[in-house]
């Protein structure tokens, strides 16, 4: 798959799984933007790319309408417009329940589900504005399923999928993909804070015994941010070693 010439704008690009993505679109020639909140993260995950692709970093709230507006001021002062817009900023916290607080639902929401509602509405016009725009939100398959300890997490992916799903149907007199990946444990920072119990225990619950890696999951972000998923819309893929096997 080749992206020369396409521009592509990646959240949570600074680690894990939107950091792979962004490589991956940089490496098959797009140029990228990455926005993260991580500034540290941010700035050495652009210095460190490699490929054709242009790649720079733009530290960005994605939860602020207006640091998403200083985003696509950004962009818009060297590119006229994206072709390409991955969704993978997300956050979650193990944690019962009964023991969580408003203050912490809240911020769940508003990374895992708000974060995606402002910068797709922030970029939507300019991939509407020509054919074959595409956006790859990231979700879980927590929002399939769900996940024990992580019930508002679960929640906010499970508004990604449906809001896929809805965008799609919206945007399709466009021709413009919106898609979802549904990432099962994979190895990222987020999976190295949970206890090593549980994690042992999520490891043992794969078919394939193991942990995903975030270019597995990326690739999967690749197809359907490429030309070869021109027909594919609406749709959401676990990448998740057998582990959910969701309808």
């Amino acid at each position: 798959m080749r992206f020369d010439g396409k521009v592509a704008v990646v959240t949570g690009g600074a680690s894990g799984i939107g950091l792979a993505a962004a490589s991956g679109l940089a490496q098959a020639g797009a140029r990228v933007y990455i926005a993260d909140i991580n500034a540290e993260n941010g700035r050495v995950a652009a210095g460190q790319s490699s490929g054709p692709g242009q790649v720079t970093f733009v530290r960005t709230d994605v939860t602020s309408e207006q640091s998403v507006a200083e985003l696509v001021g950004t962009v818009h002062a060297s590119d006229a417009s994206v072709d390409i817009l991955v969704n993978a900023a997300g956050w979650s916290k193990v944690e019962r329940f009964t023991d969580t607080s408003p203050e912490l639902w809240r911020r769940l929401i508003d990374l895992n589900y708000v974060g995606t509602l402002n910068v797709t509405r922030a970029f939507l016009a300019q991939l509407t504005a020509h054919p074959a725009g595409k956006i790859v939100n990231v979700a879980s398959d927590a929002g399939r399923v769900g996940s024990g300890g992580e019930a508002v997490y679960s929640g906010a992916k499970g508004a990604v999928i449906a809001f896929t799903k809805a965008l799609a149907r919206e945007t399709a007199r466009y021709a413009t993909n919106v898609n979802c990946v549904c990432p099962g444990p994979t190895d990222t920072p987020l999976l190295a804070s949970i206890p090593e119990k549980q994690r042992e225990a999520l490891m043992r619950a794969i078919p394939f015994r193991r942990f995903g890696k975030p270019s597995e999951v990326a690739d999967a972000i690749l197809f359907f941010a490429s030309n070869r998923a021109d027909y594919v819309t609406g749709q959401v893929l676990s990448v998740s070693g057998g582990l959910t096997m969701a309808d």
